[in-house]
């Protein structure tokens, strides 16, 4: 099969991914996560329900589609660090630019959508279960970085570290868009807080993982 009909494939299927996104993000919007299901989700895209679920296996997935970018986050800064740069310097950094930037990948939602997955216990849920494989991502980065054996715990501590000080400031962005703060305030309050946040882990972290 040629390269170009690979590609319009390809196209084809992303337009139908991001249809079906639009749909069950409006609809969630709208009628609130645990209310709507996955054959409304599909009659709104006008596709199968099979098809919802090839694309998006969980339905919480539908709500939170930036799943794959959000767990491997913090690994692909570590892996991208520059020459003699700390992993922890290299997070810090890239934290600060995306707070700047007010990046949905560290909690810039908005107020609607911060409350639709508040209200909901699975969504939640499946969010602290972002958080957890986000963290695991980073610990297996910073082992394969280091070269750390298998018994050496020190990456998984590492990560620990890392991905709470992240964790910290997404539930605070979080907080603060549900108390119905602007981002650009939200923005400049934890922007405030890398200080604290990462300063430390500068004793433990501050020559760790350096390239």
């Amino acid at each position: 099969m040629s390269a170009e009909t690979l590609g319009l494939r390809d196209r084809k299927k992303l337009q139908t991914r991001e249809n079906i996104s639009h749909q069950a993000t409006r609809l969630f919007l709208e009628h609130g996560f645990d209310k709507v299901t996955i054959a409304d989700v599909a009659a709104a895209a006008q596709v199968a329900k099979m098809t919802v679920t090839n694309y998006f296996p969980r339905k919480e997935d539908l709500a939170l589609d930036l799943h794959d970018v959000f767990v491997d986050q913090l690994a692909r800064v570590v892996r991208e660090r520059e020459p003699g740069e700390s992993a922890l310097a290299a997070l810090r950094a890239a934290y600060l630019t995306a707070a700047a930037g007010q990046d949905p990948v560290v909690g810039f939602s908005g107020a609607e959508f911060a409350r639709m997955i508040s209200d909901s216990p699975a969504l939640v849920a499946r969010l602290r279960e972002f958080h957890e494989e986000r963290e695991q991502a980073l610990a297996d980065t910073l082992a394969a970085e280091t070269g750390a054996a298998a018994t050496d715990i020190t990456p998984r501590v590492a990560a620990a570290q890392l991905g709470g000080v992240h964790r910290v400031l997404f539930e605070e962005t979080m907080r603060r868009t549900l108390d119905g703060q602007s981002n650009d305030e939200i923005a400049t309050a934890v922007t405030e807080y890398v200080g604290t946040a990462f300063d430390s882990l500068e004793p433990s972290l501050g020559d760790y993982a350096v390239r």
